[in-house]
Formats: structure tokens, sequence, C-alpha cells
């Protein structure tokens, strides 16, 4: 009774985690938009394993350990690939990589043959095919078995070769790793910061994003590289019978293959390799994160051959995450333009993956308490991205007895108001609008070049005028006076008059500006200008139920009762006067709504678009008569998933709102003649 009670637990827990993958391979491998860590994601495959080996009776063909992971998107075409592109087994430590040692040994029946160590690069896998000494065709690993083909794209990138050298068979395959350095990480990030467009998380999912692209054109603007790392089959003359002297062999046909790649003859040197990697591998100019350790004897690889969707010949090393341990000295909070008490974690200066890192994020309260993370405990600090640090949690086995649970505070560590938490919510709020702290970042909000574009008015200016009590919200900005100013310490009087310029020049900025600037909880520049195109004047919008505010396409409940209750404050109503008085432009012609093709559907954009920015994509929608909206809500159309998507996908899928890939969007974009 309890072994088929087992059993049946272990079937439940074997659906959850095939299901779980299968949504972390189509977000990883189809949109390039993974939502966990390579290490989260080795660990659901090593449970899934671990089942599957203790009880064999619940494998299935269609298993994610059964077969090679991701979906080719039709839009590019289906390459059928012939000789499948296999996925690796992993190795996390020495003790793994031994045991894959030993069990190829065992199978191979002898200990006499060398490996070849070659760095993991980040990148997107790729198969390229040459037939009579030229390029033909280009295609992804996609689910293994077929692939999209992206050969244009591939013939852009500068090291892949449209033609080899004398003495390649008549057709053959290579298969290689299409990368983007840390550099030209950098610079496209830069670029694209200046001409105003979202940046790439990071150097993988540029360089993924950047090979998928339906116009090769914008392929070609990318800092692209490739390194080839196998054969994949050859036809006509037989290919050397190692893969060390393949790979030498690929080098002098004109292939880019990686000069780090090395030969050792025993297991303790590859291992050796292996850890020396793990230090080292910041020292690349690109990023790995492991070791790939392949038999070089290719007849002893196809000896041992395939099991499920690995080869037996050879394993992935993997590096731990960018990781390390230091003390969580305290945690410190910051009170945001709504009200938000964000906490932080302040450490011990440690250096994380190159940049030495002295604050990291604790997220929320929920957070801290279901990680148990305690005032003076060593914790492991990660940098998620390379970019963002974050607490993963505490060392526990280092506590000494001493350390302090954290307790929020009960009331604003700014203006000492009581704290409270809407029922639901993660966050805890200030709800005093008074708050010097909520007022400098509305204040700074406001002025802000998405808002009011108050040219000169930054964080110091703003700053000075809290502390010189000349400003006590946002409105008191368009009372102020020279003499105000030049009692401000180094404000003389040509710069005096600049910013009275920029500011009265403020009040003709358009109604969706302001009521973005108003820093309305929940409320960003896309649903501000929804708002004002439907209400028309801010006085409307403040006249407005509930129920007419949840009847506007892409308002959600939230969303409407946050508006609904900014416009029931007092404090927020007499702000609004105060902005009146002054001249500030509060009302705004309603545009006409345009028929065409997408009249009546509402569209939402999520992540990063490659073609082109958010403003240019709904710009397109709204030329065919369709509407652009902020937050996926149950009358949404459509929800355009780009590159990093965040939470909006998750709720398109709990509402059953239909997802378009950025292909799919672009190409019904073409059938309506928008592009």
């Amino acid at each position: 009774m309890t072994t088929d009670r087992a059993l049946q637990e272990a079937k439940l827990r074997v659906e959850e985690l095939r299901a779980q993958i299968a949504h972390h391979d189509y977000l990883y491998y189809v949109l390039n938009s993974p939502e966990i860590s390579d290490a989260d994601y080795d660990e659901l495959m090593r449970e899934l394993r671990a089942l599957e080996e203790e009880h064999p009776q619940l494998i299935t063909p269609d298993s994610p350990t059964q077969r090679v992971s991701g979906q080719p998107v039709e839009a590019f075409g289906i390459v059928e690939h012939r000789v499948p592109l296999l996925s690796l087994g992993n190795a996390f430590d020495d003790a793994e990589l031994r045991a894959w040692y030993r069990r190829a040994t065992n199978l191979a029946e002898t200990h006499d043959f060398a490996m070849v160590c070659e760095p993991k690069i980040d990148g997107l896998a790729v198969a390229l095919v040459y037939e009579n000494g030229r390029f033909s065709t280009g295609a992804t690993r996609g689910d293994g078995m077929h692939g999209e083909n992206i050969t244009q794209n591939l013939r852009t990138i500068r090291s892949v070769p449209l033609t080899v050298r004398d003495g390649a068979p008549p057709r053959f395959e290579v298969r290689g790793e299409v990368f983007m350095t840390k550099k030209g990480f950098e610079e496209l990030n830069e670029q694209r910061a200046e001409e105003g467009l979202p940046l790439f998380a990071n150097p993988r999912n540029a360089a993924a994003g950047s090979v998928r692209q339906l116009d090769s054109r914008i392929t070609a603007q990318r800092p692209l590289d490739i390194f080839i790392y196998q054969l994949g089959w050859a036809e006509g003359a037989p290919p050397p019978d190692s893969h060390w002297d393949t790979l030498q062999w690929l080098g002098s046909l004109g292939f880019k293959v990686n000069p780090q790649i090395a030969r050792y003859e025993g297991i303790d040197e590859v291992a050796r390799h292996c850890r020396r990697w793990t230090e080292r591998r910041e020292t690349l100019e690109y990023e790995i994160d492991g070791i790939v350790v392949k038999i070089d004897n290719v007849g002893i690889q196809r000896a041992l051959g395939v099991v499920g969707r690995e080869p037996r010949w050879a394993v992935a090393y993997k590096f731990p995450p960018v990781q390390r341990t230091t003390r969580l000295l305290d945690i410190g909070i910051n009170v945001g333009r709504t009200g938000t008490l964000n906490p932080y974690a302040m450490l011990e200066p440690v250096n994380v993956g190159g940049a030495t890192v002295k604050l990291a994020t604790l997220h929320n309260e929920d957070d801290i308490r279901r990680k148990d993370i305690r005032i003076g405990d060593t914790v492991i600090v990660q940098r998620a991205g390379d970019v963002i640090p974050q607490v993963v949690g505490p060392v526990l086995s280092k506590r000494t007895g001493n350390e302090r649970i954290y307790q929020m505070p009960s009331r604003c560590p700014v203006c000492g108001t009581k704290v409270v938490r809407p029922e639901g919510e993660a966050m805890s709020y200030c709800p005093n609008r008074a708050c010097p702290a909520q007022v400098f970042r509305l204040l700074t909000h406001f002025v802000s070049r998405g808002a009011m574009d108050i040219d000169g008015v930054g964080e110091k200016l703003a700053y000075a005028f809290l502390q010189a009590d000349l400003v006590q919200d946002p409105a008191d900005l368009y009372y102020l006076t020279k003499d105000d100013l030049l009692k401000l310490e180094r404000m003389a009087d040509k710069s005096a008059q600049n910013v009275l310029d920029s500011i009265a020049g403020s009040k003709e900025r358009p109604l969706p500006r302001l009521i973005f600037a108003l820093g309305i909880r929940h409320v960003g520049g896309e649903t501000a200008e929804l708002l004002a195109g439907h209400f028309g004047s801010l006085d409307a919008l403040a006249r407005a139920s509930l129920e007419e505010l949840e009847a506007i396409p892409t308002i959600g409940p939230t969303v409407a009762a946050s508006v609904y209750d900014y416009f029931r404050d007092e404090a927020n109503l007499k702000l609004i006067e105060k902005l009146k008085g002054a001249g500030v432009r509060t009302k705004a012609e309603a545009p006409a709504a345009r028929e065409g093709a997408l009249s009546g559907q509402t569209f939402v954009i999520t992540g990063t678009l490659a073609a082109f920015s958010r403003n240019e994509a709904e710009a397109r929608i709204k030329a065919l008569g369709g509407a652009a909206g902020s937050s996926v809500t149950k009358k949404t159309a459509y929800l355009v998933v780009g590159e990093n998507p965040g939470s909006k996908l998750q709720k398109a899928q709990q509402y059953g709102v239909k997802t378009l890939s950025e292909e799919e969007f672009l190409d019904l974009l073409r059938r309506h003649g928008a592009e």
C-alpha cells in the first residue's frame, strides 16, 4: 500500500516537473526570455532524472530527459537536422565529473583515451551546412531534430565563412555557438540607451535575439561572433578520427575555433583544468558557464552512443552561479514616491563577478521571512544577470546565535507615520503623502523627462528646495520667484531665470504627461495616455466613478481602484487646484478613434522588441485602429512578447489571453500593411 502511494506521489511530482521544465524550455529556447537561473533549471532536471531512475516505469518518450529541449519558430521556415543536435549531461562538481568518467570507461572497456576540454559558451547553438565549398544553410538547434532557418542572418556574422578553403568535403555540416562579447554587449546597450530604446538583460539574450530576427539587416548591425565546436556530418573523404584533430582541420578550412581548447590524457588533468577555469572565467571577453569535456577518439564516441537526450561521450562541467558570501551588517529602508517601504541589505563589501557589492535587494518583508534572513548572518550574494545584486539566503552553518530577526518598522523611518500593509499586497506603505521622502521622490519624478520635463531641476536642486522650505509639493514649483531662487547657495541670476523659464514652459505639457507626473500608484506613461484620451481633462478624470474606470479597455481593477482612491484624497485634490491656479494645462482633446483592421482590439507589449521601440510598436497598432494598453486584463486581445517578459506573460496565461511572439506580431502588421 505504501509502495503504491509512493509511486502515485512520484508520478504526480514527475508530471509537475515536466510541466515546469516545458514552460521554462519555451521561455528560454523559443522566447529567449528565461525567468529562472540556469542553476534553478538544472535542479529541476536533476530531481526529475532522480525520480525516473528510482521509478523507471514512469519514463515516457516525451519526458524532457529523453529528448532535446526547444521548439522552432515556423515563421523562419523549418530545417530538418540530418544528425540530431543533442544536449549534454551536467556535472556540478569534481565527484560528478569523475562519476561520468567511470561510466564512460566501464562502457568503453578501456581507460586508454584522451579528452578535449572546451569553454562552454553562453550563446545560441547553430548548425551550418556547406555545399561545394559554400555556405548554403544555417539553422538553430530547435528541438534537436528540426531548427529554424536563419541562413540570411548567419551570413551577416563576419566570423562565419561564406566559402571554405580547398580540402573540404563536397557536403558537410559544422556546429557552433553564436555569442556576443561583453564589450560588444556594453556598446550595444550604450547605443540603445542613446536612442532611447530598452536595454538587453545579458549577452546571451542579446545574441539569441539578434540571430532570430526576421529582418537580417537588424542582425547585421549587432556585434555577433561564433566559435565552431564540432563536425556534425560529412560526405566524401572521411574526416580525422579524433575530435582534437577535427577541430584543427576545421580551423585550417577557415572556421573560427576557440583558442582555449585543451587536450588531456587523464581525468585528474581534466578536473584541474575545470577548477582553474572556475576561477578564471571572468578573464575571458565573453560569457562562459562551464567546460565541455569530450572523449577525443571518434571511434569510442560512436561505440558509446547516446542515452536519451545526451551523448555518453561528453559532459558539461557547470560552474556555480556568480556568488560570494559576506556578512549582512544591517537592513535599511528606502521610501518610494508612492510610499512603498523597500528593504535593502547593507553588506560588508565583497567582490562578486568582478564588481564590489555593498548593497543588495531584499525585495520585501515576505521574501526576508521566507528565506529566514537575519541581521548579522553570513549570506550568499548573487549578481542576478550580472547586473542586480541580490541576497540568495543565509549560510545557516555559520550562525552564532547573535543574529537578529528583522522586524519591518511599524512607523515610517522618515516621518514616523504608522505603516500600513493592504490586504493581498507584498509591500508595506507609509500613507502620509507629506512624508519628506515621498515628497522628495515625487518631486524628482514630477520634473523628470518622462513627466513634466523641467530642465535644470534635478535631485540636488529639488533637495535644496525642500531644505529651504520653498516647496512642499510639486505645485509649489509654479509659485517660485527669482528672489526665492537667489536665496539658494550657488544660484546666480542667469541660472535662476533659466530654471523659472523651464518651469513656466512645462505648463503646456500634454495632459498625459501631467497625469503620469502626479505619481498615482500603478499609473505609468501608457496608462496616463489612455486616461487622458478617454476623459479629456483632469477634472473629468477626478469625477470618474470606479465603474467608469474599470470599463476602460486594458484598465484592470487594481489600477482603477488606485486612480479612484487618488482623486478621493483631499490633499491630492488641493494639489490639483494649485496646479490649475498656476495655469498648468489640465485639458486635452480626446483624439478621434481611428477605424482600421485592429479596431476594437487591445494589445499589450511585454519585454524588449528588437525591430523597434515600444512606442513605435504602439504607434503601428494605433495606426490600424487598435488600442495599446499597459496592463493585461480579461479584455486584452493580444500580448506581444519580446525579450525578458515580465509578470504580464503569466497574467496573460492566467486569463487565457492570446500571446504573439515578435515574429508573429510583425507578420500581423505586414498582413495589414502597417510595417
